[in-house]
């Protein structure tokens, strides 16, 4: 990871106010707060010497529960066309993977784009995307091996001018060119642990850790 003056948000959910939100260790006031659905809640564990944030169970269903953080839009969490590294710290069993989970998440595929972090499938593999404001793909670096096996593993996402890179524990797994003028210039709220908390809202199931963007 870097020092921690280099992030434009940072969190690392080792303290917490009661009414469930989450400072920004940038010093960039990027304030995460609680969304929850049927019952979802914040449920923290111990990790290290601090805490790990931790999610509701695999659930099907339009009752089960939700739960996610997210951060209001600002200027200076979209990086627009600049180089971009992002990423967690991921606990994940086998048993807790589905066919998407979402870590982290900035935007969609319309509506100025995107860039996020996620677990695809029951394989458990994470992958990488990202979507420019003036298209309609995402392009997705996907590492070929699991991290579903009940361990804690440091996720990164590398965006350099025309790659997109998926690194686990510090190893580049898997590289995909993407166009070099790129841009994110989204205006909806920077989101962890799901999209949101509607029916289909790729709801990850594990614990998390020391979230983390860089840009430039």
């Amino acid at each position: 990871m870097l020092p921690a003056n280099d992030y434009v948000a940072s969190y690392n959910f080792d303290t917490t106010i009661a009414d469930g939100t989450f400072d920004d260790g940038s010093g960039h006031k990027h304030l995460l707060r609680a969304v929850t659905r049927n019952g979802g809640k914040v449920t923290l564990a111990a990790h290290g010497t601090g805490q790990a944030l931790t999610f509701p169970p695999k659930c099907t269903g339009a009752t089960c529960p939700r739960f996610v953080l997210q951060a209001a839009d600002t200027a200076d969490l979209n990086p627009g066309s600049r180089p971009l590294r992002y990423g967690a710290t991921v606990l994940l069993a086998a048993a807790e993977t589905a066919s998407g989970e979402n870590i982290m998440q900035k935007g969609y595929s319309t509506g100025g784009g995107q860039y996020k972090l996620q677990v695809d499938g029951v394989s458990g593999k994470p992958s990488c995307g990202m979507g420019g404001k003036d298209e309609k793909i995402v392009h997705i670096a996907r590492s070929r091996e699991s991290i579903a096996d009940g361990k804690w593993h440091a996720l990164e996402c590398r965006r350099t001018g025309p790659t997109l890179s998926v690194v686990v524990d510090d190893q580049v797994k898997t590289s995909v060119a993407v166009p070099i003028d790129l841009a994110v210039m989204s205006n909806l709220p920077f989101s962890v642990g799901g999209k949101g908390v509607g029916a289909d809202n790729d709801q990850f199931h594990g614990s998390l850790d020391d979230v983390w963007i860089h840009i430039g």
